[in-house]
């Protein structure tokens, strides 16, 4: 048995002494694990005294978030807080210090340098990409045209080449959000299809829809049944400088476009729109519907990565739950900028970013 200055067993009875000791309630660990997005086995083998297991480093971040705030449960329910008080930020300082340097002893490593606090990669667990039920995610993405795929030699079933990515649209979306999904579900399956392979089953998962009229008509009958006042315009095809809208029904009908240049003959695009919406599942009242749609692909690649980005989405998250905790349906349309071709990650925050929000 490791003695008592073993530096691993030192960890693991802090984390312990942490866990049952910080606040007056002791916390259980199926309510640690929830806010951190881990099973209770590996919060069981972090503080077990024999052959303990030290946590990754990106955990014990965690860990320091967690039990900077006794605000970290409200009504038994624990989750990670992203609007940390001045005193509290500093605690959890403290906290994440006094872990990190256990833990480099645990493991024979000299601490580094601390990241800035906007850099630091925490986990993504306490988002709203996370459901904590283990249900079964399914991410459905548009169906480009045959005319608008690559070359035949790589979209062409019966082709050598073949790669079925090619068919679908929004893959840099696509990309982005599947591998944080199941970074922050590890208990979920986590799919990803184009709509028009969705069956019944797939419809009563987490489904969250990429894109919208223009290649998959599955957001709109969606949106239509959750009753958001907001409805995408398509692009008309045979008018090259309308590129379509989205249109706010309450309020007049305020319509929002997408900004474009036009340099050296060519259309460029400087500003999109994005539509994040979040809601009840219309097929399944115990799973959610997410839609991030655009008008055109950087507008979803933006509504995504509102709240991916490790810069921008703990704050956004943060806006979210400030303004729409108690709704069971919210929508947010916002501003996405582009230079160069580079999205920049809308910051809900801003009010000069927002355009519209709704809530039910």
């Amino acid at each position: 048995m490791a003695g008592d200055d073993d530096p691993a067993r030192v960890l693991a009875v802090r984390l312990r002494r942490l866990r049952l000791n910080e606040w007056p309630t002791p916390i259980k660990q199926p309510q640690l694990a929830r806010a951190l997005g881990v099973s209770v086995p590996l919060i069981s083998s972090w503080e077990r005294t024999t052959a303990p297991k030290a946590p990754p480093a990106e955990r014990l971040t965690s860990y320091a978030r967690f039990f900077a705030t006794p605000r970290s449960v409200v009504d038994g329910r624990a989750a990670l807080r992203t609007d940390l008080t001045t005193d509290e930020e500093e605690r959890r300082r403290e906290l994440e210090d006094e872990l990190l340097g256990l833990r480099a002893a645990a493991v024979g490593r000299v601490p580094g340098p601390r990241q800035p606090a906007e850099l630091a990669n925490h986990p993504p667990a306490a988002g709203p990409w996370y459901f904590g039920d283990g249900a079964p995610v399914t991410i459905v993405c548009g169906e480009l045209p045959e005319a608008r795929r690559a070359d035949p030699v790589y979209t062409d079933q019966d082709s050598p080449d073949y790669v079925a990515l090619y068919s679908h649209a929004d893959l840099d979306s696509l990309v982005e959000l599947h591998g944080h999904v199941r970074a922050a579900n590890p208990d979920s399956d986590v799919w990803f299809m184009r709509a028009s392979l969705v069956t019944s089953d797939h419809l009563t998962t987490h489904l969250v829809l990429l894109g919208g009229v223009d290649f998959n008509d599955l957001t709109t009958a969606v949106l239509d049944s959750l009753g958001v006042p907001v409805r995408q315009l398509t692009r008309i095809t045979d008018e090259p400088d309308d590129e379509g809208a989205f249109e706010v029904r309450e309020g007049g009908g305020r319509q929002h476009r997408p900004s474009l240049i036009n340099e050296h003959g060519r259309r460029i695009l400087v500003e999109d729109i994005a539509h994040f919406c979040r809601g009840q599942n219309p097929y399944n009242s115990l799973r959610t519907v997410t839609v991030c749609n655009g008008m055109f692909g950087r507008g979803v690649y933006g509504a995504v990565r509102a709240l991916t980005d490790q810069r921008f989405r703990d704050r956004n998250a943060g806006h979210v739950r400030s303004r729409f905790e108690d709704a069971q349906t919210y929508s947010i349309l916002s501003r996405v900028r582009v230079v160069r071709g580079e999205v920049v990650t809308p910051d809900w925050t801003k009010p000069e970013n927002v355009l519209h929000e709704w809530s039910a």
